[in-house]
């Protein structure tokens, strides 16, 4: 029976099976109510006290509610409503078959319907307003609807996806459109957005284009590409015409590349893809396995020795101030060298446990010079719970029983349960800041473990940032040792535990301050590197924190010749002797021969120069500005000439003298 009923009598029915909202959805409901009233009955169910309880239209109530708060509709507002006398399983199988067999509209349908709308008189803006959407959510569907008809006509009957109608709109040419779409349904392999989008805005490819210089010319025109070239072009800036054929061939020796790799690492696959990153979308549903770079060889670790060796070799003629200028060139180039290859050969690839191999992947991208390249890390399928079919899962129910039995648990009902269960224990983890705290501390720091057969219980996540450098470390470095140490120093017993259970108990055994040290441990490891610069090393939350902390950044790093006077110009080390001593102290310095400088530099700002007290403590006191913590101030040259002296014998004996043969690496111990 359908009947009118007042807003204040109708009440939530506690069968209605719709249990989860979407905060967006709501409001856009609450908009249209607002712009054209109710335009579906509710259906509800008579209920105690006068009320009726809402079967199904609770978001529909709701919104309502929310127009009466803010004044639109009255509380006593009528609502049109189907009245249902049946009983409780009854209306249960009502609520669920309103909500269940509801059908999302087609992009397509929507993009015709705002089009008829703008060209009834209504302003993007007084659409958005009346549906609750956003301008640019409008503005998408009638570009959409302003594609070409071939790439509508398929948006519409479900032959390419939203994502794939957006990368043809990336050109408003229905005529590029409508080309790229024929080329691409007579391809074999599937289009993604990214190649439809590379397509449409480029007509043609350029010889020098990665996908060209993968497939080669001379196979491109085998199978029927055309070149299309000026008077001054050469292979690099000529135009390949047949942008379709390009992708076919180039996505062709990608996947036969990837087969190829698969089967020659052990993999359980590869994945191609012609751009030079892996996309979201490539990786989505995956989750990274651990890996560790490869062990070093016999051989390569007798090669480190030898250039060790070698290195010591010429770092002498650069010490040496009798060495002539070419032997210096000469020495220079060759320690550049020998570092390169150093690290070339600590660059290692990342290798994985033999047990998660058969199952692990890699992306095959393609570098911008045109070659397939393996990107270092291994991917796994996401783990699921196994669950059955639509109608049921297969569980345990039997305490000590082998055989499982049936029980009528579909999928959905599974996840749902999950999800509230875990809303029960998260609300008791966040009304216990200090077991929320352990747990955050000992999840990151349990990621060490490497415990390949526990599902990770929460999406924290707190990896080491790999650094601008593989395989460079500062041992000589204050900090870097100090830090070491500090890492040696905590208590690891708590990996013990056989599982993520029981090392977590331990964890929380652990006193106070072994749990602190761990927490510094595991935020501070995850810092990124960065500069007191302009450009992409600077990060402005690190100025921020150390200006807060008051880092004297002086007392952890000083400059020696092998990290920073050997690698910089003449000109700055000068700068930096004039900063702490003025011209004068620069000026002595002025025609020293540069390697001769950078260890001079280096005894200046180690204090054992014999200089002017005030001349050492602003030496001693001088990093670069690009080692300070913006809001540090720098120190400032006096205009007072310092006066130079020579050693003196208790100078000398107190280990201050001007020691010639002191080696780089013991001045900078």
């Amino acid at each position: 029976m359908i009947k009118t009923i007042p807003l204040n009598k109708l009440v939530q029915s506690p069968r209605n099976v719709r249990r989860h909202a979407d905060p967006a959805a709501d409001a856009e409901l609450k908009a249209s109510i607002a712009a054209r009233g109710l335009l579906q009955n509710l259906i509800v169910r008579p209920g105690t006290k006068g009320k009726f309880e809402v079967e199904a239209g609770e978001r529909r109530r709701k919104a309502m509610l929310a127009l009466a708060e803010d004044k639109v509709l009255s509380k006593d507002h009528e609502v049109t409503c189907l009245v249902l006398e049946d009983t409780a399983e009854g209306a249960i199988e009502t609520s669920l078959a309103e909500n269940f067999h509801r059908l999302a509209m087609n992009p397509a349908d929507e993009a015709q319907a705002f089009v008829a709308l703008i060209d009834g008189g209504a302003s993007v803006e007084d659409v958005a307003r009346r549906f609750g959407l956003t301008v640019r959510f409008v503005e998408g569907r009638l570009r959409l609807a302003r594609l070409a008809p071939v790439v509508f006509a398929a948006l519409a009957s479900g032959e390419i996806t939203l994502d794939m109608a957006k990368a043809y709109g990336a050109t408003s040419d229905q005529e590029i459109q409508a080309r790229v779409f024929e080329q691409i349904s007579s391809a074999y392999y599937a289009p993604n957005p990214d190649s439809i989008r590379r397509m449409v805005l480029t007509g043609t490819v350029r010889g020098i284009d990665p996908r060209a210089r993968l497939v080669g010319r001379d196979a491109y025109l085998a199978a029927g590409g055309r070149i299309e070239r000026e008077l001054f072009d050469d292979e690099d800036s000529e135009a390949w015409a047949d942008v379709a054929l390009l992708e076919e061939l180039a996505a062709a020796k990608m996947a036969e590349q990837a087969e190829a790799l698969a089967a020659e690492q052990g993999l359980a696959w590869v994945k191609p893809t012609l751009d030079p990153y892996a996309s979201h979308d490539l990786v989505e549903g995956l989750v990274r396995l651990p890996a560790e770079p490869a062990p070093l060889t016999e051989a390569e670790l007798a090669r480190l020795d030898e250039l060790d060796t070698s290195y010591d070799e010429h770092a002498a003629v650069l010490e040496d101030e009798n060495s002539a200028e070419a032997a210096i060139a000469a020495a220079e180039a060759a320690i550049a060298a020998i570092e390169r290859e150093c690290q070339d050969i600590r660059a290692r690839p990342p290798v994985i446990l033999p047990q998660l191999k058969a199952e692990a992947g890699m992306i095959l991208v393609l570098s911008r010079d045109g070659t397939p390249v393996l990107q270092p890390v291994f991917y796994g399928e996401r783990q699921v719970d196994p669950a059955g079919d639509d109608d049921g899962i297969e569980v345990v129910t039997d305490e000590g029983s082998e055989s499982p039995r049936r029980s009528a648990l579909s999928k959905r009902l599974v996840d749902e349960l999950a999800m509230q269960r875990r809303d029960v224990l998260a609300l008791h983890v966040a009304s216990d800041p200090a077991l929320a705290l352990d747990l955050m501390v000992f999840t990151l720091a349990d990621a060490d473990t490497l415990d390949y057969r526990a599902r990770a219980a929460t999406t924290l996540r707190g990896g080491v940032p790999s650094g601008p450098i593989t395989g460079f470390e500062a041992r000589d470095a204050a900090a870097s040792a100090s830090l070491a140490e500090f890492r040696s120093g905590l208590d690891e017993h708590w990996r013990a535990g056989a599982s993520v259970s029981e090392r977590f108990e331990q964890f929380r055994a652990l006193s106070d301050e072994a749990r602190a040290a761990w927490l510094g441990h595991v935020v501070g490891r995850s810092l990124e590197a960065s500069l007191n610069m302009a450009g992409e090393r600077r990060i402005e939350f690190h100025d921020h924190l150390g200006s807060q902390i008051g880092i004297d950044m002086a007392a952890w790093w000083r400059p020696t010749a092998a990290n920073y006077f050997d690698r910089v110009s003449k000109a700055v080390i000068l700068d930096a002797l004039s900063a702490v001593g003025g011209p004068g102290l620069a000026s002595r310095f002025a025609s020293v021969k540069k390697g001769d400088l950078a260890m001079s530099a280096e005894r200046v700002f180690a204090g054992t120069y014999i200089t002017e007290v005030e001349v050492r403590d602003r030496a001693l006191a001088w990093v670069p500005e690009v080692m300070r913590f913006a809001g540090a101030a720098p120190v400032e040259a006096e205009r007072l000439e310092p006066q130079l002296t020579e050693p003196t014998e208790d100078a000398v004996a107190a280990g201050g003298a001007n020691d010639d043969d002191q080696t780089p690496r013991e001045l900078a111990a």
